[in-house]
């Protein structure tokens, strides 16, 4: 339950268990409690989750805040006061200015990585660019630092912070190290060769409807791994005092990553306090949970001081878990008609889902590294709707004879866990994609193709909404440039999303150059928050799609590891579809139509079928042989 507080100066404080993370949250949550509480939002103070005084909502994950936390808040602050009829509503559907920006815009202290305690140290990690066995050697000579050593995990601490950067790179530079094992070059051929788990997630059998099929068509999709890539790396204080830890970090779940800290560290929970603090953006599980112990343990040898641990840009590469790659196979059959009698969906992927506190096992990375070290846990999987590999998986379609089957891998060699959108990503990407395909075969224009597949009205009418804004049947398709179209509910579930995206192919590169989005979220309570997410996650979901693959056997940096440029970036059209449906979240339905519509758009302009992302020069170019 919410914790409300009212205050002797007319204020009231809420806390919960969501976190801000760059998407807003923070406003909209005020918004409602403004709204229930029938005060001005100006009197509302949202409070810091944390483990010590914040009820447990879990992680801040899966565009869950404002459709479950938003909901519960609702309900807390209307025990309160009765104040319930949505169509009174004043605060909520109106674009509040967000709480978070005035101090961000102003250069004031917000983040974790400016928090400042009185007499704290600075630590920093020393570990290799890659994964290892064992560390052989280490030579512990430095200046102004202290060096820490616990097993294989090694860290120092200092001072000043530019002491104890110069101390870690040296002893970085010494160190040797064994290596681990290495990462299969054709991971997804691997992928295929190592199933555990065979998990349907959907067998409808119509033989009748199979037997029309005049018309098979087959093909195999594929995404690569992609870091989190946040533009700061990862960071966390610790301050240990009398035997009680007190914990900053911009984890995305205080209570998870307390469970985790408590096991590693042999502290109780309750001698645990975590306090989330804001990182530099991430949507989700980077480097922020790990980088919290690595600071924990060097918490423990600075005698009651605190201690305040960031990455440098290499160990953010290196270390941080990654969105994991994935084999998707498709087979559908086509009537007489042109209309889909059957449809298979087969997808190969580890885990999608590393947290810490889901398991019996731990999952934070030092935590192996320890002379007495913890297994950690294999990368798992929420179970459908929701979902991880197999996240939108299933076809929002109607089709008579469905399979869909996840073929879940536990071996990881590359250690994954969640980023936007999970495995609905790479799934929508593959369904969309294979749509335009059998759209193509059938002779069908590729929004009619859609729409004769689908009964959901509001689906129906985010497609058509798209089409129509982005002038679909207008489109006079120039030389090098082309259009393409794709829908999904996100988690089967969720928020409902059209995109049409516009692209120019010059030579062998591919640029999107438009992007226009319809979307349906139910009752919106920030417009201009629900645009800002739907914008970011266009422009995110356009880097990810044209340039964004990290290969796990090479050191990376930001020129090995590109993402999208300010001069890059496409024109976004966000159109919201209002109404008084229940609230769903915005942030991560538009990740998979983008990447579908920008490869459908490239076969519309070059007659190019690429299936496997990123969409970058060389492989158009196989792709085009």
């Amino acid at each position: 339950m919410k914790r409300i507080a009212f205050n002797a100066d007319g204020t009231v404080s809420i806390h919960v268990g969501k976190v801000e993370i760059g998407q807003g949250i923070v406003t909209a949550l005020a918004q409602i409690a403004a709204e229930e509480l029938d005060v001005p939002i100006e009197k509302i103070r949202m409070l810091p989750a944390s483990t010590a005084d914040s009820p447990d909502e879990g992680v801040t994950s899966g565009s869950l805040s404002i459709q479950d936390g938003g909901k519960s808040l609702r309900a807390a602050c209307a025990e309160i006061k009765a104040n319930k009829p949505a169509k009174d509503y004043k605060l909520v559907g109106s674009s509040a200015a967000r709480l978070d920006l005035p101090a961000k815009i102003a250069g004031k202290p917000s983040y974790v990585q400016d928090m400042v305690l009185p007499n704290m140290l600075f630590g920093r990690i020393v570990r290799p660019n890659r994964s290892f066995s064992a560390l052989l050697s280490l030579d512990s000579t430095v200046k102004n630092a202290t060096v820490v050593r616990d097993g294989n995990f090694v860290g120092v601490l200092a001072e000043r912070e530019e002491d104890a950067i110069a101390a870690a790179a040296r002893l970085k530079a010494k160190a040797t190290w064994s290596d681990g094992p290495r990462v299969p070059d054709d991971y997804h051929g691997w992928l295929k060769e190592h199933v555990a788990e065979r998990h349907p997630a959907r067998e409808l059998s119509d033989p009748a409807a199979k037997a029309r099929a005049t018309k098979t068509l087959k093909a195999e999709y594929r995404k690569q791994f992609v870091a989190h890539a946040s533009i700061g790396p990862s960071c966390a204080v610790a301050q240990v005092q009398g035997g009680k830890m007190h914990v900053w970090s911009h984890t995305q779940g205080i209570y998870g990553l307390r469970k985790d800290l408590s096991k590693v560290l042999n502290i109780p929970e309750t001698d645990i306090v975590v306090t989330h603090a804001e990182g530099s953006g991430c949507y989700g599980h980077n480097g922020a949970d790990d980088v919290a112990l690595d600071a924990a343990l060097l918490a423990r040898a600075a005698n009651g001081r605190p201690v305040k641990l960031q990455w440098m840009r290499d160990d953010e590469f290196a270390w941080e878990p990654y969105g994991t790659a994935m084999a998707i196979e498709m087979e559908a059959g086509l009537d007489a008609e042109g209309r889909i009698v059957s449809w298979k969906h087969d997808l190969f992927s580890n885990g999608h889902t590393h947290r810490p506190g889901r398991a019996e096992k731990v999952t934070l990375t030092a935590a192996a590294h320890l002379a007495q070290p913890m297994p950690i846990a294999d990368a798992v999987d929420p179970p459908l709707p929701s979902g991880g590999a197999n996240r939108n998986a299933l076809p929002a379609y109607d089709f008579p004879d469905t399979h869909v089957m996840f073929y879940y891998v536990r071996d990881m060699p590359v250690r994954s866990s969640s980023v936007r959108s999970l495995g609905g990503f790479g799934n929508v990407f593959a369904i969309e994609s294979f749509m335009d395909e059998l759209a193509v075969a059938a002779g069908k224009d590729a929004v009619e193709f859609r729409l004769a597949h689908l009964k959901d009205e509001r689906g129906r009418a985010v497609i058509q909404k798209a089409a129509e804004a982005a002038g679909w049947n207008a489109w006079k398709r120039p030389e090098g440039r082309g259009h393409g179209i794709a829908y999904a509910r996100y988690k089967n579930i969720g928020a409902y999303c059209a995109v049409v995206a516009e692209v120019e192919a010059s030579g062998r590169e591919l640029r999107c150059t438009r992007i226009v989005a319809a979307v349906d979220v139910g009752l919106i309570v920030n417009p201009d928050g629900v645009a800002n997410q739907l914008e970011g996650g266009c422009i995110q979901a356009a880097s990810w799609t044209l340039k964004e693959e990290l290969k796990p056997n090479a050191t990376a940096s930001w020129e090995d590891y590109p993402i999208l440029r300010f001069s890059e970036v496409p024109k976004v059209e966000v159109h919201l579809l209002n109404n008084a449906h229940p609230s769903l979240g915005a942030g991560e339905c538009t990740m998979g139509p983008v990447a579908a519509a920008i490869a459908n758009a490239l076969h519309d302009a070059l007659g190019v079928r690429a299936r496997e992302l990123p969409l970058t020069p060389e492989r158009i170019a196989r792709a085009a042989e």
